[in-house]
């Protein structure tokens, strides 16, 4: 397996987050719904058995990756812990540094799009019409409003990919993203949200620190039952209320049951020795009442060195 990094052009607002296991669960219905069943099946052999054919990251905007999870140590006062909570960026050349370093140099929404380029959260008007009436009325026709993600136009957004190429060469994946970016991805896609264009698809890297002891993911995964040491690893709890997208979405049991994830940015520390890995976590079932579903628990991850050189 190799990691790929994908460069994607957002085209119009988002109603769903870039989240690596929703990504993946629509990267599964497009091969479905262009390959078949047989093919889809052919590349999730073994996918619960720790062989993912592919594992997708979080959208980041280009150049960025999450800022590593980590309750604060010196903030004190209520302002300086918030001004520290919205520095949530920390800059791809700087991933080789130590944790304390990455933490200093991380950077708000300002610093990574521009101050005129900050992504704004806006609610969207919908109605429901009652076919009898022909007008809006109370109780489920009754107006009501969702939330939408603008960025600027033109945003440039970075996703990383681990693949397994004998299974799916990168040009099959970059097509099935274009086809996702075309069609729209996430909720709301029919009236036009979560359109992207993918500029290019081409195997990548991280820079390596100098003493390598943790994994820093780039995805909710579910790192239960791996061997981490809890004394020295962190994160942050993720809910994930999953639904299925698709011709599921209009079966008789379109949810999925809830999913407890560890959100992107934890951090993992081995209780052995570090051994570099391109993903942690496992392939999550029983997630819905379609028994063949499966859930991506798995993240990319980047080698990170805890404590500064002495």
């Amino acid at each position: 397996m190799n990691t790929y990094r994908a460069i994607l052009t957002l085209r119009s607002p988002l109603g769903t987050p870039l989240a690596g296991d929703t990504l993946f669960g629509q990267i599964c219905h497009a091969v479905r719904e262009t390959a078949g069943d047989i093919e889809l099946r052919r590349l999730l052999a073994g996918y619960t058995q720790g062989s993912p054919w592919l594992v997708v990251s979080d959208g980041f905007p280009q150049g960025f990756l999450p800022r590593p999870t980590r309750p604060p140590l010196t903030q004190n006062k209520p302002e300086e812990r918030k001004a520290a909570k919205g520095k949530r960026w920390i800059r791809l050349a700087a991933a080789a540094s130590p944790l304390p370093v990455l933490l200093a140099a991380a950077q708000n929404d300002e610093d990574v799009y521009g101050k005129e380029r900050v992504p704004v959260v806006s609610r969207a008007q919908h109605n429901t019409i009652n076919r009898l009436t022909g007008t809006t009325g109370s109780g489920v026709f009754a107006p009501y409003t969702m939330p939408q993600t603008h960025y600027a136009a033109g945003q440039k957004i970075d996703l990383w990919c681990v693949l397994d190429e004998t299974r799916c060469d990168a040009v099959a994946l970059k097509e099935r993203l274009s086809t996702i970016g075309a069609a729209g991805f996430g909720r709301d896609a029919s009236i036009g949200l979560g359109k992207f264009d993918v500029e290019g698809l081409d195997a990548a890297s991280f820079p390596a620190p100098a003493r390598a002891q943790a994994h820093w993911t780039l995805a909710p995964c579910a790192p239960q039952g791996m061997g981490f040491d809890g004394t020295r690893s962190y994160w942050r709890v993720l809910t994930r209320f999953g639904r299925h997208g698709g011709a599921l979405a209009l079966s008789a049991h379109p949810f999925k049951n809830p999913v407890l994830l560890a959100a992107a940015g934890a951090i993992f520390a081995p209780n052995g020795g570090f051994s570099q890995r391109l993903f942690i976590g496992q392939g999550l079932t029983g997630v819905s009442a379609h028994t063949e579903t499966v859930h991506q628990g798995y993240a990319p991850v980047v080698p990170l060195q805890l404590e500064a050189a002495p």
